[in-house]
């Protein structure tokens, strides 16, 4: 696909045809003002772009409807658009035609009869975009789309504020979300997904989404066996509750529930009391008698265990009485008689004496009483673990028959509720039937099991035949094939760092070198000119690369004022207007001369039969210069636009 003509009408009628070689260099140049930078922004507006970019002026003011003529193998397409209405930005409203030699149509022919997204559809069937989906991970929520041609126009077109940016490499790579865009579709244009992608993803998502299912109906198989315990043996007490079934001993094993539970589904309504009072009136008073079981236990305890304290307390006061009396032993003896000798006395009393016998006799009083309550301990010890063993049985059936009392409570609520005893044995034998649906035996799990298996196999399959286990490889393959030439344009524009390798980053969407201590990626080298070398290489090599492989690429690239960051400054390079004299004197014109060599030897030598479009203000004296020129240089402004169209009306 190329450029063959681009078409301007005014208001009145009048035509402006500006054709280019859809082979080799095509050059315009001239002064500033004559509507170079526009043509970039008419030939994306008649691409499928419904966004009108044309600057305000003069081409605004006068030209009615745009068009281009698009070259392809063996057929032309015309693609013309009316301006948008006033106050609008925008406009989808297209006039199509096809042919194998055009002819552009007549003013009075034009007329919109389809709109940009079918612009959009042709001319990427026409480039030979195959039917794709971008591959999205699972896990990102932004959907899958299709790769189209307005995927590549990051790479036709180089403006004048990208050319030699350091911060963007690539066409509206500043806009949101298209650095994504970039990512995603590129691999496709280049061709690392198959043609055949897109069927293999639509059964891969088939796949990959009955694999959920199958793990979903998995887990809940699983689930259902941890909850059989207690959801299904909750069920079957209900079930009993309700007269539904027997009132049997306990279960043990998953069987003897799931039996039951498939017998209680078999239930038929019969006549059955509608309540059970007299089972809850039973029940309190049994928990009456109970309660007042454990508080008289409780208060028996709390004697004994009073007694305990006060029996040792008076252990403790008896034991010191008795040592003090017991200090008696500790008297003095007489030599002469052997008698214990009172401390003090004039003669020798003895222990005749009315206090010593009382003392004595106290002594031998405390001594019994001491013997009797040690004697009585290990029985009050008993009787306290005896009320103990009692109270822990009391409050266990305590607890069952609250359990017990709860349960019929609920089963005479849920009967005043559903009106009978009927409806609320319907209501529970509808949730044993539900369970039983949803619950997995071992034989299902396991079917379900071998058929996930199958599935899982069939994924890694289809994923094999995607390439998805490749594709990385694959894209860095090709992206090294890419990178490899880089360098050699760079060398050739004489840029810094170009004894190192280059690599175009795809992640990061810029180019880096590769030094032996450090990477350095574009953004964080210095000079205008090292940036246009680095932005010229990495487009080149991509079409070189697209080129070389049939890639459905468009084989046109639009540069914009290339050759600025070679002149000391703005000012100076617009005031070159397009004439040799000062082309020669105010720029470095040696690498002015390097940087269109360069550009002609690509269409002719390295990759023949390419478009390169360059705008401009410098012009060389060179033949093969001279015969890239599409008009004379524009001299007298506005060279786009004719000064006797008439502005809009």
């Amino acid at each position: 696909m190329k450029i063959l003509s681009i078409i301007l009408y005014s208001h009145n009628g009048s035509m402006r045809v500006l054709p280019f070689r859809p082979e080799g260099l095509n050059i315009i140049t001239g002064r500033s003002s004559t509507g170079k930078s526009a043509l970039s922004e008419i030939v994306e507006y008649c691409m499928g772009r419904s966004t009108f970019n044309v600057p305000e002026g003069v081409i605004r003011d006068k030209v009615s409807w745009y068009g281009v003529i698009y070259q392809f193998t063996g057929e032309q397409v015309l693609i013309v658009k009316p301006a948008p209405g006033p106050g609008h930005s925008s406009c989808s409203s297209v006039m199509v035609r096809r042919g194998a030699d055009l002819v552009v149509p007549e003013f009075s022919e034009l007329k919109t009869h389809s709109d940009d997204d079918y612009v959009v559809s042709l001319l990427s069937n026409l480039l030979g975009i195959p039917e794709n989906l971008t591959d999205v991970p699972l896990h990102q929520s932004r959907p899958s789309y299709s790769a189209n041609i307005s995927h590549t126009y990051f790479y036709l077109f180089q403006k004048i504020g990208i050319i030699s940016n350091k911060d963007q490499l690539f066409y509206r790579q500043n806009e949101p979300f298209m650095p994504q865009a970039i990512k995603d579709t590129l691999p496709i244009l280049l061709g690392v997904a198959p043609n055949d992608r897109l069927e293999i993803e639509s059964k891969l998502r088939e796949a990959r989404r009955e694999l959920k299912l199958l793990e979903k109906i998995i887990s809940e198989a699983m689930q259902s066996r941890r909850q059989l315990n207690t959801n299904g043996v909750g069920l079957l007490s209900e079930a009993r509750q309700l007269g539904i079934l027997k009132q049997d001993g306990a279960l043990t094993t998953t069987e003897e529930i799931l039996d039951l539970l498939k017998e209680a589904v078999k239930w038929k309504p019969t006549t059955i009391p509608d309540e059970d009072s007299g089972r809850i009136s039973a029940l309190e008073d049994e928990l009456f008698a109970l309660r007042a079981e454990r508080k008289s236990l409780k208060q028996r305890m709390d004697a004994a265990k009073l007694f305990t304290e006060k029996e040792n307390g008076f252990s403790r006061e008896a034991g010191e009485q008795k040592d003090r009396l017991a200090s008696i032993n500790a008297l003095p003896r007489n030599a002469k008689t052997g008698e214990w000798q009172w401390p003090f006395a004039e003669e020798n009393l003895g222990m005749d004496s009315p206090i010593a016998e009382a003392l004595l006799a106290e002594l031998h009083s405390l001594n019994s009483e001491m013997e009797n309550v040690t004697g009585e301990r290990p029985q009050l010890q008993f009787y306290i673990s005896e009320l103990n063993k009692l109270s822990v049985e009391v409050n266990r059936l305590l607890g069952d028959k609250e359990q017990e009392l709860a349960s019929a409570i609920a089963a005479n609520e849920a009967i005043a509720q559903l009106g009978n005893t009927n409806n609320a044995a319907s209501k529970v034998v509808g949730r044993i039937s539900y369970f039983l649906e949803t619950y997995s035996p071992e034989a299902d799990v396991a079917e379900t099991e071998k058929r996930m298996r199958a599935l899982q196999r069939r994924i890694e399959d289809l994923e094999r035949q995607s390439g998805a286990d490749d594709s990385k490889e694959r894209l860095a393959s090709i992206l090294n094939i890419i990178s490899s030439n880089i360098g050699g344009y760079a060398k050739e524009l004489r840029a810094e760092f170009s004894e190192y390798n280059f690599r175009l980053d795809l992640g990061n969407l810029t180019v880096v070198v590769d030094r032996p201590d450090r990477p350095i990626p574009m953004h964080r080298t210095g000079g205008g000119a090292n940036h246009l070398a680095y932005h010229l290489g990495a487009l080149l090599s991509l079409h070189q690369f697209a080129a070389a492989n049939g890639r459905p690429v468009p084989q046109f690239l639009f540069l914009d004022q290339p050759t600025q960051v070679y002149f000391p400054s703005e000012t100076v390079y617009k005031e070159a207007d397009g004439s040799f004299e000062r082309t020669e004197a105010d720029s470095d014109v040696q690498r002015v001369h390097k940087l269109f060599s360069m550009l002609y030897r690509f269409v002719t030598e390295l990759c023949p039969g390419f478009q390169i479009i360059v705008t401009e203000h410098a012009n060389l004296r060179d033949g093969w210069f001279q015969q890239a020129l599409v008009e004379k240089p524009w001299t007298k402004p506005p060279a786009l636009i004719p000064e006797d169209w008439p502005n809009m009306p």
